[in-house]
């Protein structure tokens, strides 16, 4: 499709689809805290407990830039 292999649009919906998708969860995150009048702490242990996850697949990519390079 487009000149894509399957490999490639894979592999662009997980860096660029994911990426999005986190970005979307951090903003819930943040419209909660804000919602719920949270605070300073229960900001942070809201992006703390909830967005811990998101660091793995962070991690992951800068890990695989790295032994690429």
């Amino acid at each position: 499709m487009f000149g894509l292999t399957e490999a490639q649009i894979a592999e662009f919906g997980l860096t660029f689809g994911i990426s999005a998708f986190i970005l979307y969860m951090l903003f819930i995150i943040g419209h909660l805290a804000w919602e719920s009048k949270a605070g300073k702490f229960g900001t942070f242990v809201l992006f703390g407990g909830l967005a811990f996850g998101m660091l793995g697949f962070v991690s992951k990519s800068i890990i695989q830039w790295y032994f690429e390079k």
